[in-house]
């Protein structure tokens, strides 16, 4: 389950709907941590996703007016909402300051990316290293793919591009991620 799964009572939405203060103060609480943590896994920056912050809580802030909710069972939840909102800021951001990254998607053979991570992914500081060191794009499709439980056709949508680019750099980004958190058997 994603970290932004949190039930947000219609009654705190509707205040904040209102225009109440304290009432979007909560939300901003709650969904501080989840939107800077997706931040910075997709921007791999600490500033960057203090922007991507900022940006999606103003546009909660201006847009939860349009937040129609699922009242009848069949809308997104807000969680939902708020989420692909951040999701949408950070690639927006990453994709403002992208190098032209030439993947080459369409001859490389495709690794199973359902494979399960190496031991060491345990670690959370050793994964944060690793995924620090993959390219912005690769980085931003692992964690959207594993992380946030998108298809490749979202990311494909979501990033502007290909579903064989997310693809490929699933499985290239999953090959760098293993080698970088299993140094020794490289070496063997």
């Amino acid at each position: 389950m994603s970290s932004f799964a949190i039930d947000v009572p219609e009654t705190l939405l509707a205040r904040a709907r209102a225009g109440d203060g304290a009432a979007f103060e909560q939300i901003y609480r709650w969904f501080e941590r989840p939107v800077f943590t997706l931040a910075v896994r997709i921007a791999g920056d600490r500033d960057e996703a203090t922007e991507v912050l900022q940006e999606t809580m103003l546009k909660v802030l201006t847009r939860i007016g349009d937040f129609r909710g699922h009242r009848d069972g069949s809308g997104t939840p807000f969680w939902g909402w708020l989420r692909q909102i951040a999701v949408n800021e950070a690639l927006m951001r990453l994709r403002s300051r992208r190098r032209h990254e030439h993947a080459d998607s369409e001859d490389e053979h495709l690794a199973d990316d359902r494979a399960p991570p190496p031991p060491a992914a345990a670690d959370a500081a050793a994964l944060g290293r690793a995924l620090a060191q993959l390219p912005e794009a690769t980085r931003s499709v692992l964690w959207l793919y594993h992380a946030e439980g998108y298809t490749h056709e979202e990311i494909a949508t979501l990033m502007q591009r290909s579903i064989s680019f997310s693809k490929s750099q699933l499985a290239r980004g999953g090959r760098r991620l293993r080698q970088l958190l299993e140094p020794e058997q490289a070496h063997a």
